[in-house]
């Protein structure tokens, strides 16, 4: 039961530019930015002061009223996410084996607003106040743990924490899960809640993140030479991924297959890339191997593309190391031109994103994109989408701690 055909079936999407994977797509493909300013707290001090902020979002359209508080709101968008992903797949789970289903999904941060909600209660009304459900509302794997509840679903019950390149790893992970033959069904993909004052306190203090306050929404300007910092986003991307066997036996809609993964270390630094992209041209290089693809089959890269200067440059560079003059031929965005960047969530969305690219024939743009960067020399699909058929296309994710992770995508024609 080893390298079994693994395929996308279910997609859901909790994000700054939609709220269902619809309003989603529909923005990816009308170049639509989804920053602003920030309305969760009083950002008046701050050097940056907008983001990318989840609108108009209601966690009781997807749970009762008595769940929502024993959750902090990665874990809301997570089940949202899930939820939407389940019901577009249209499985049964009373129907399977609940053995051969699971799991795995990651977050960057976890429960921070949990965690800086109680610190209050504990300072200002003792420890007796505090609440049982503060510990299960805060780690990390529950929201896997909560999706598993809520579908009976017993199999592989796991979560990832790779920085930003967390919802890659989730994905990956459970692609091999599969593969290998330790389930037949997962949803997997990452989730984040963390526009704070303290997380955009500790992303302004390493001058990570933007500051152009007087247009946010031009902030996150991937490869290009006046980009100043990403933009912080929230949100959560979940997919659902089964066999081809179990898909094709139950006439599931394919969006895609997943045929190859690949992850690495920089061991360089905390922070910064390797300013060689060795890092992130072996994870491209290693998940070309794993499916077995030559470098010229690839016809479209969703980038990492964070909109910051040593991430643009390296990627780029990484790029043209692994291709060689076939990255001229590339098309290569960033979506997080009009997501923000998503943090443990950014892998889980911009794999849907990858996967809707093959599967309409549509190449979502690097929108802001309007002074070329001599060290940023490819096609960065500026502005505005463009229809364009390709068969293969991976999803970069890079995250804090020099962790990378790619994964490859196929169209699926049956």
């Amino acid at each position: 039961m080893t390298d079994r055909r693994v395929v996308v079936t279910g997609l859901g999407a909790v994000t700054p530019v939609g709220n269902t994977v619809e309003e989603f797509w529909t923005a990816m493909c009308e170049g639509r930015s989804g920053m602003g300013p920030i309305t969760k707290f009083d950002a008046t001090t701050y050097p940056t002061r907008f983001a990318a902020e989840v609108r108009g979002f209601d966690p009781l359209r997807w749970m009762e009223k008595k769940e929502v508080k024993k959750m902090d709101p990665f874990i809301h968008y997570a089940l949202a996410a899930g939820i939407m992903a389940v019901e577009d797949t249209g499985l049964d789970f009373a129907k399977e084996d609940p053995g051969r289903c699971g799991s795995l999904i990651g977050s960057g941060i976890g429960g921070m607003t949990t965690i800086l909600d109680f610190h209050k209660v504990l300072i200002e009304r003792g420890p007796d106040r505090v609440s049982p459900f503060f510990i299960p509302s805060l780690i990390i794997n529950m929201a896997s743990g909560q999706l598993s509840i809520r579908y009976g679903i017993k199999g592989p019950n796991s979560a990832v924490v790779t920085a930003c390149a967390t919802g890659n790893h989730a994905i990956g992970d459970a692609f091999k899960i599969i593969q290998r033959g330790d389930a037949d069904v997962m949803l997997a993909g990452g989730t984040e809640a963390c526009i704070l004052g303290l997380a955009l306190a500790g992303f302004c203090s390493i001058k990570a993140v933007s500051t152009r306050n007087d247009a946010p929404e031009k902030a996150s300007r991937p490869f290009d030479r006046d980009r100043d910092g990403f933009v912080m986003g929230e949100g959560a991307g979940v997919v659902v991924l089964e066999t081809l066997e179990h898909a094709v036996r139950r006439d599931a809609r394919i969006y895609a297959e997943v045929i190859g993964y690949g992850m690495t270390a920089d061991a360089y630094h905390m922070t910064a890339p390797d300013p060689d992209g060795d890092g992130a041209t072996r994870a491209m290089a290693l998940t070309l191997q794993d499916a077995a693809l030559d470098p010229t089959q690839v016809g479209y890269i969703n980038a990492h593309g964070t909109s910051t200067p040593y991430n643009d440059k390296t990627e780029t560079l990484a790029i043209k190391r692994v291709f060689s003059d076939h990255a001229q031929r590339l098309a290569v965005s960033s979506t997080k031109s009009m997501t923000g960047h998503l943090l443990g969530a950014a892998g889980g969305v911009e794999a849907i994103a990858t996967v809707l690219a093959l599967y309409h024939g549509i190449l979502p743009p690097t929108i802001n994109y309007e002074t070329p960067d001599p060290e940023c020399d490819l096609d960065y699909v500026p502005n505005q989408a463009r229809k364009q058929q390709v068969e293969v296309a991976l999803s970069n994710g890079f995250g804090f701690g020099g962790t990378n992770a790619t994964l490859a995508f196929r169209r699926y024609t049956g």
